[in-house]
């Protein structure tokens, strides 16, 4: 079967349920990092009062965010990294059904505690528990997904990156309508959790719809009937058989080993765009936000641009751009898979660290002041944030594509945890970037 006798996606039903998925994946996580004032707040220690009268920051309230990120990113890169060895072993429906139930359970669990007092010290243990479960399972369902989406055309990546870009979009505007309404901490925070709820409901629901898809179908059934690395070892060792009779021992070894290396293998045609993905996010993730957010207004001068500055121009610009970016890739795909200029221009992204170092990041120690005006800022984060989403969703789209159809799926797993090392190796720069400024 070929690509050519393939059927239609009728009413592009496909790409649209990959889409929600894409949603479902980074939602949930979106509006947990946005409702972080919310937790940060019910950490508070009520005994601590200052001179002034106001309460002065807890040990917790101000370890809070360094210890999500490390329950976050260690649980993100090792459960991706697993999800790319075990795939094969676990079932892909247990994988993309159980990681959703297991993060809509989480999230559930999370709202209710929204109305439940507890004190400090287990509320702050229980939300750390909390970030380790959703990011777990995160990471296999990320994997898998983009596994799955391995198997069907280049373009069916897209959706699911655009869907993560539109997750980080809606829960920064949310957060702007949330300050906008001056609603409580507490009922800005339970709104969030039930939206999250009930997308990871919809992304079930259109999981289990997948399957009744005649184009879905069709490329799992082509992806099955593809012969399997050990099959295509098999045929290769008996036309080999005659002509290296005389070496005997050389087929066994090949035969023993083939698989145990086939993920090696699989990195070997791929890692140009596993190291270029890895990078991108590497690059974004040392500048935004640890570094970005504490950039200043020059022009606010007491307005309300002051209160809504980070908020736009920060964060709801990134997550616009980026999600443009994404976007972008289902109608455009320069460069191409094999061309020079996807690495080097994903290389040439570095020249933003410097960037926004040189912006008006306030408090300071060592640089001096450089782009001081908000639209020098506003501009170098339409570009870094385009360029993230446009060359990831490239990256993402191609990297499965180097490889034979029975190891997209492979590839695929492979790319989404290289995805997350970038996530992880960003988390780290980004205290140094932090740091030099």
């Amino acid at each position: 079967m070929t690509a050519i006798n393939a059927p239609k996606d009728k009413y592009h039903a496909v790409w649209i349920i990959f889409f929600i998925l894409g949603l479902g994946t980074l939602l949930p996580w979106n509006f947990f990092m946005t409702a972080t004032m919310y937790f940060t707040d019910r950490l508070k220690d009520p005994s601590t009062i200052s001179v002034n009268g106001t309460s002065e920051r807890s040990v917790l309230e101000s370890k809070f965010n360094n210890v999500m990120t490390l329950c976050a990113m260690l649980p993100l890169l090792i459960f991706t990294c697993l999800n790319s060895f075990i795939h094969q072993r676990i079932p892909q429906k247990l994988r993309i059904s159980g990681s959703l139930a297991v993060i809509f359970l989480v999230f559930m669990l999370t709202a209710i505690l929204v109305k439940v007092n507890m004190e400090p010290l287990p509320f702050f243990t229980l939300t750390m528990i909390k970030i380790i479960c959703i990011n777990s399972f995160g990471a296999v369902l990320q994997g898998s997904l983009f596994g799955l989406a391995g198997i069907l055309p280049a373009s069916y990546t897209t959706p699911i990156m655009s869907g993560q870009g539109l997750a980080g979009t809606f829960a920064a505007f949310s957060m702007i309508c949330a300050l906008a309404s001056g609603s409580e901490l507490q009922d800005s925070a339970f709104g969030y959790f039930i939206t999250a709820c009930v997308v990871i409901l919809l992304a079930i629901t259109s999981y289990f719809m997948l399957p009744k898809m005649e184009f879905f179908q069709y490329y799992i059934e082509s992806n099955k009937s593809a012969p399997s690395p050990d099959e295509e070892n098999k045929m290769d060792l008996l036309k080999k058989e005659n002509q290296e009779e005389k070496q005997p021992g050389t087929n066994l070894i090949e035969e023993e080993t083939s698989g145990s290396t086939s993920v090696f293998n699989i990195f070997t045609q791929i890692w140009v765009m596993a190291l270029s993905v890895c990078f991108i996010f590497t690059v974004t993730i040392g500048m935004f936000p640890a570094v970005t957010v504490d950039v200043k207004s020059t022009i606010a001068n007491g307005s309300s641009w002051e209160t809504y500055f980070m908020p736009v121009s920060c964060f709801l610009l990134f997550n616009v751009m980026d999600w443009a970016g994404r976007s972008l890739t289902a109608v455009c795909m320069w460069p191409g898979k094999d061309s020079i200029w996807l690495p080097v221009l994903c290389g040439v992204r570095v020249i933003f660290i410097p960037l926004f170092m040189l912006c008006n990041v306030q408090p300071r120690n060592y640089l001096p002041v450089v782009f001081s005006h908000d639209a020098w800022y506003i501009f170098f984060m339409i570009l870094f944030s385009f360029s993230n989403g446009y060359l990831a969703s490239l990256c993402m789209c191609f990297g499965p594509k180097k490889v034979p159809q029975h190891q997209a799926e492979t590839a695929g797993a492979i790319m989404a945890f290289f995805l997350s090392l970038g996530l992880a190796l960003g988390a780290a720069a980004s205290f140094a970037t932090r740091f030099m400024v």
